[in-house]
């Protein structure tokens, strides 16, 4: 990680490789890429998120079905949709 300095036209440019961000201890929680890096793990990072997304919905899933008050409405919701299920499609 760091940085590395070259010349063009006789000027120093000095280009960013990764940045490590830490927190007040010290410890690691984040890293700036330059753009060719990200965009060879940008589509792996989406997947990831969309997976922790689908976890926390699968949570809530499973917290509702123990939930009294969201059962409650689920059942008052089907007995007014009872006469439109019994139609058929």
């Amino acid at each position: 990680m760091g940085t590395f300095t070259y010349f063009q036209e006789d000027e120093p440019v000095t280009v960013l490789k990764r940045q490590c961000i830490t927190d007040a201890t010290g410890n690691p929680i984040g890293v700036i890429l330059p753009l060719e890096e990200f965009e060879l793990v940008a589509e792996t990072l989406v997947q990831r998120l969309t997976s922790q997304q689908t976890e926390v919905k699968l949570q809530r899933m499973e917290v509702a079905a123990q939930d009294p008050l969201f059962l409650a409405d689920l059942a008052e919701m089907m007995a007014d949709c009872s006469h439109v299920d019994a139609e058929g499609w």
